[in-house]
């Protein structure tokens, strides 16, 4: 398969991470001395996150280095219209010495900012870290310090490692605000069956995040199917991969209702069709302009979307399972490719929550169901045989009509342990097995009355795995939660009674949460009922500490967690709100700064 690495889908220049090397502005002695050494600190930093870093469509970052080292205002301005020009995103500011606080720092709005204050003894790197810190918190503009815990002699060159994990931690998270801002979340028809997060709050997606909304009711792929308005030389690559890579499972409705193979040919079709026009709903086709569509041509710019499906067009055409676990997956009949973050009943928040994963890994997301929690007494009555290892203390069934990413199944590898990689990362033969482990199953007729076919797969064990979701409450605002755990393999005859207890149909996940004996994860019960909403998006990894990083950067607190606290990284500012219960710290620090975009 084709390998799509660098694909540009979406409009605007990719940001760039712009460094800083600030300096004392003595001159005659002081500065001269300095200039090579902070000069060095600013290339070593950016070669490092060179080597570490890629955008979530494949490509290199770009580090863009100040002219020169920055002593004053003067240089401090000079710095900031370079970046403007070069789309610079987020900044880092390195420095070995002491430097001018409230002159050299950056003053650029919208831009999340971090600090490396070198820990040396010849100069003091720490004084000017203190002294610029309290300036952003002085001003309002938060930042962030990093500042290595052993000191390091004058000539050393290396960055310490727990330096190198806050720069990863702060830039993974300041290139994700970088590519939201300015990006569209299309939301392809309106609120699916009464689900909150498929009410659509603008002001939240532009104050929050810094992102467009844009609307396009369902009709306009019916319109799109009618008169034929997508590329029909790929429709015919497309239905001819489909045939050989999605297997038909089991048609589970009863033989009365069943639909004949005539429809269920026609069905697979329209859903082909589905798929392609909501890609091209999404991000645009160059190919609709030459057959005629100029206006179809150009999307709306998503970075991610929402088909509502239910009820309005699932009652009468198939269903949407089709397209949200094709386009989320990483790869389809074009070849292996970034993923089309898609929310199945268009629950923006769930889509929001897929997106943070996604721009944060580079990798597919799970959309589920928070739906189940299997306390082992619970299994053990019902399939009279005990849970063991992760899964002992219970286990959480996470399964949704079929709009998983096909990358859930776990039939990626990483050291011969199951992964979902970023796609780059993916070979050939990892995307096929992916297909032939998952299987494709007639729809449940009473819930989905236009048929359609829906994606059935069982994740593998063993992989870390970070569930979140992003809620809203009023007079609060946006609110995070996450929980950290593993999937689960669960002997094939508990599995087999647990799971047809639901829809078979349906992919499955099992999911222990990591419990650390307070607050909700006491239990894996306390998890489940504290959970905020019927959805979660499940991202390979425990990026929790990233996931905090960047809701710190956004103003949006963090209201349920199992992260150790040595690992949580937010804005210096956040200290001043007390340094005893950091949740509550978020909370007022968050309340205080408010909306990043506001």
């Amino acid at each position: 398969m084709q390998k799509h690495v660098g694909k540009k889908r979406l409009r605007g220049d990719f940001p760039k991470i712009g460094i800083r090397p600030t300096i004392d502005g003595r001159e005659m002695g002081v500065r001269d001395a300095l200039e090579e050494q902070t000069m060095d600190m600013a290339k070593a930093c950016a070669e490092f996150l060179r080597k570490n870093l890629k955008h979530p469509n494949g490509m290199n970052i770009e580090c863009v280095i100040a002219d020169t080292t920055i002593g004053g205002v003067a240089e401090a301005i000079d710095c900031a219209d370079k970046f403007q020009k070069e789309n610079v995103g987020l900044s880092i500011t390195v420095t070995p010495s002491w430097c001018y606080g409230a002159e050299t720092m950056d003053m650029t709005p919208f831009i999340p900012k971090a600090i490396w204050g070198f820990n040396g003894t010849e100069r003091p790197g720490a004084v000017y870290l203190a002294a610029v810190l309290a300036a952003h918190s002085q001003k309002g503009i938060p930042a962030y310090g990093i500042y290595g815990q052993d000191v390091q002699e004058a000539d050393d060159r290396t960055i310490p490692d727990d330096v190198k994990a806050k720069l990863l931690c702060f830039t993974k998270a300041g290139l994700a605000v970088a590519w939201m801002r300015g990006k569209s979340y299309l939301s392809i028809g309106s609120v699916s069956m009464g689900i909150a997060g498929s009410i659509i709050m603008e002001n939240y997606f532009q104050d929050y995040l810094g992102m467009r909304n844009e609307y396009v009711d369902m009709s306009e792929i019916s319109r799109r199917l009618k008169e034929n308005i997508y590329d029909k030389q790929e429709f015919e690559k497309a239905i001819k991969w489909v045939k050989q890579n999605c297997k038909e499972g089991k048609d589970h409705n009863p033989p009365e209702i069943q639909k004949s193979r005539e429809q269920k040919d026609k069905e697979w079709d329209i859903m082909v069709k589905m798929a392609m026009i909501v890609r091209d709903l999404m991000v645009g086709n160059p190919r609709l302009k030459e057959l005629g569509y100029g206006e179809e041509s150009f999307g709306h710019n998503a970075i991610v979307s929402g088909f509502q499906g239910q009820r309005h067009w699932t009652d009468w055409m198939p269903n949407g399972d089709f397209i949200e676990s094709l386009l989320n997956s990483s790869f389809d009949w074009n070849g292996i490719r970034q993923p089309y973050l898609v929310a199945t009943e268009n629950d923006s928040l769930n889509g929001l929550t897929m997106l943070f994963g996604h721009l944060l890994t580079g990798t597919a997301q799970i959309f589920a169901d928070v739906r189940t929690y299997w306390s082992a007494n619970a299994v053990k009555r019902v399939t009279g045989k005990e849970l063991t290892g992760l899964a002992k203390e219970g286990i959480i069934h996470l399964i949704n009509s079929g709009p998983a990413a096909i990358d859930g199944t776990g039939q990626q590898e990483r050291n011969g342990n199951p992964a979902l990689k970023p796609f780059w990362e993916i070979s050939e033969d990892e995307a096929r097995k992916c297909c032939e482990f998952t299987t494709w199953h007639a729809a449940t007729v009473p819930y989905f009355r236009g048929g359609g076919f829906s994606t059935n797969f069982l994740t593998r064990g063993g992989m870390a795995i970070t569930m979140s979701r992003l809620n809203i409450v009023k007079g609060l605002g946006p609110v995070l939660q996450l929980a950290e755990g593993w999937t689960v393999d669960l002997p094939k005859e508990i599995h087999k009674i647990l799971n047809e207890r639901t829809d078979p149909t349906w992919p499955t996940t099992w999911f222990a949460p990591r419990l650390t004996d307070k607050g909700a994860f006491r239990t894996v019960y306390d998890v489940m009922n504290n959970w905020g909403a019927n959805h979660g998006s499940l991202c390979y990894g425990h990026i929790g500490a990233d996931l905090i990083t960047l809701a710190s950067m956004l103003r949006i607190p963090v209201c349920m967690h199992n992260i150790v606290e040595n690992n949580i990284f937010r804005p210096s500012a956040w200290n001043a709100f007390g340094t005893n219960d950091l949740e509550g710290a978020d909370y007022r620090a968050c309340a205080n700064f408010g909306p990043l975009y506001k």
